[in-house]
């Protein structure tokens, strides 16, 4: 990669993002889990408990982008095994549009998710920024999980059952339909379809909290992740790349909503590079795949095998229509060629 090239928006490059995250190493013996590829937060050594540290920005959204901050970040405390407890929020206003009521709409959205989830609001930082089209949120959250109870992205064992929890795009797919109305129904989409989809953020939710905590309840997970920017296709790839395992994917197993499939299909999209915070990846021993599955199934979370943990060093592949596929990779999340 060249210097001077431009990135594009989204994460960073995996490649660099490795070899920045490579330049620090901490000698600190109470950072357990540290900044690496595929871990979805900090956790460090208090004692009696891990806490469980997460920060995470919301960009693309316009729309309710405070419930997206606590969700999406509380996602990534839950993933570990852990408890959200205490959130802290930096709002940037846009200077140009910046008023009274955006603000409150903004700490009414947080609010509302703190008090879904029992999380308390414990600061942050709120400012009018010159340079910004949209405002934005970046949130921090803290968690604490109990020392066994915590699970990593890089547990999965060769011979584990890949299960998704939810479908795929959900984000993804309340953010285009409330984001980019006007264009879906100038490009055909039915209002009722466009409607349904703008209610992806609530129903089924974006929140994976429920799920994660049932599951390792249930059983012993080796592994959780939350897919976030880049899709269900980047998560596989993170935690593989954790836990060093190759993967054996089915894409058609994998479910993908009506709605998801419209709007990501007005514009081209690929639903498995889409952003898609409101699934669950897991990764559980094969014994256990009929116990999570019927209990979370139970629960009013549905959930299905996907595909299974190969060997040591092994390499990701697919398989669609029966037959063996390119695994597919994205560079950077679809949604990013609307938002670019």
């Amino acid at each position: 990669m060249q210097d001077s090239l431009l990135l594009p928006a989204g994460k960073l490059p995996h490649a660099l993002l490795d070899q920045l995250l490579r330049c620090f190493s901490s000698t600190d013996p109470r950072l357990v889990v540290g900044p690496q590829m595929g871990e979805d937060a900090a956790v460090i050594d208090f004692g009696d408990t891990y806490l469980v540290a997460k920060t995470d920005p919301i960009t693309f959204a316009a729309d309710e982008i405070g419930w997206y901050a606590v969700n999406v970040n509380a996602n990534d405390i839950a993933v570990m095994g852990a408890t959200p407890r205490w959130f802290l929020a930096t709002i940037l206003l846009p200077e140009r549009s910046a008023t009274a009521a955006l603000a409150e709409a903004i700490y009414s959205q947080i609010a509302g998710a703190c008090d879904e989830l029992g999380v308390a609001l414990a600061g942050g930082h709120t400012e009018i920024t010159v340079g910004l089209e949209r405002p934005i949120v970046a949130g921090f959250m803290l968690g604490e999980v109990a020392r066994e109870r915590l699970v990593r992205s890089s547990g999965v064992q060769p011979g584990d059952a890949l299960i998704l929890a939810g479908s795929v795009p959900v984000e993804g797919t309340a953010l285009i339909a409330r984001e980019k109305e006007s264009e879906l129904l100038a490009r055909g989409i039915d209002a009722a379809l466009i409607r349904q989809a703008q209610g992806f953020l609530h129903d089924p939710g974006i929140s994976v909290v429920r799920t994660a905590r049932l599951a390792a309840e249930t059983v012993s997970v080796h592994a959780m992740h939350d897919p976030t920017e880049g899709g269900l296709a980047t998560g596989i790839w993170e935690v593989a790349q954790a836990s060093g395992v190759g993967m054996a994917i089915d894409l058609d197993a994998v479910p993908i909503a009506p709605e998801s499939r419209a709007v990501c299909g007005a514009f081209g999209l690929d639903p498995m590079g889409t952003i898609a915070s409101g699934a669950l990846l897991l990764a559980v021993a094969a014994e256990d795949v009929t116990r999570l599955l019927d209990t979370l199934t139970a629960a009013g979370l549905p959930a299905s095998q996907i595909g299974t943990a190969t060997i040591r060093g092994g390499e990701l592949v697919a398989v669609r229509n029966g037959r063996q596929a390119a695994f597919p990779r994205f560079a950077v999340d679809e949604i990013a060629r609307l938002f670019g």
